[in-house]
């Protein structure tokens, strides 16, 4: 049986995708990330392109160390949309993506505390371009919505370069895991591959360059930080990955 691989079906992600769905060596899956990670966790995967939180929740992972979804500063794609001058009581969360999610809390309890109500509440969203339409006084976007919502009369956290400000370091916001039952070897030529292609092709994400697909020691070192400080805040496991190097 060919290799099973999950992809993203976001214009951020396409850079990394390139040819896999008409990649003769795979079988090549598109769908939201919260999908991918369900499946790699029945093992109808072998490997996917998902949220970085999804690597410190469950033992056993292991990563494609030099691939990702990141950015040095802002991301664009990651946005969060919030009421002027008033309490933050309600959050209203597109759940694409967990690791945007899993950061926005991360954001509210350590970085927007003042701002936030002792009783604020959060519920689920539809993706939506008029943010300001909902009743919540803060709404997440992830995605094609994130890059093309009207912010109306809302203020506009960039959730990458929230990050940027708060820590001095860059966001991962995907990974390439491999399931533990995944054969490395044929998976990982593969993945390499669609990112060289992507690269040939010039695929566009509609990022502007904010996004960037090739992961150094900063990008590494934001990450482990993301892992520590979603731990402490109950939002991870201490499972780490193993990164697969040349």
């Amino acid at each position: 049986m060919l290799p099973r691989i999950g992809g993203v079906p976001y214009g951020v992600g396409a850079p990394l995708l390139a040819g896999l769905d008409r990649d003769p060596s795979v079988q090549f899956l598109a769908a939201p990330p919260t999908t991918l990670i369900a499946q790699l966790h029945r093992g109808e995967l072998d490997a996917a392109l998902v949220s970085s939180i999804e690597a410190a929740r469950r033992p056993g992972y292991r990563v494609v160390a030099e691939l990702g979804i990141a950015c040095k500063h802002e991301i664009r794609s990651v946005r969060a949309f919030v009421r002027r001058d008033r309490p933050i009581r309600s959050v209203g969360l597109d759940q694409s993506s967990a690791t945007s999610v899993a950061l926005l809390r991360l954001l509210l309890a350590r970085v927007h505390a003042a701002a936030v109500a002792a009783d604020v509440q959060f519920a689920t969203i539809a993706p939506t371009t008029t943010p300001d339409a909902l009743p919540h006084d803060v709404v997440l976007l992830i995605g094609d919505p994130g890059l093309r919502a009207d912010p109306g009369a809302r203020a506009v956290w960039d959730l990458g370069a929230e990050w940027r400000r708060w820590t001095g370091l860059p966001f991962v916001f995907a990974l390439w895991l491999l399931a533990p039952q995944a054969d490395a070897a044929a998976l990982r030529p593969a993945l390499l591959r669609a990112r060289a292609a992507g690269r040939e092709l010039g695929a566009v994400d509609g990022t502007f360059g904010a996004a960037h697909y090739d992961l150094d020691a900063e990008d590494r070192a934001g990450l482990e930080r993301y892992w520590r400080e979603c731990e402490h805040l109950g939002l991870a496991a201490a499972a780490r990955p193993e990164w697969l190097t040349a």
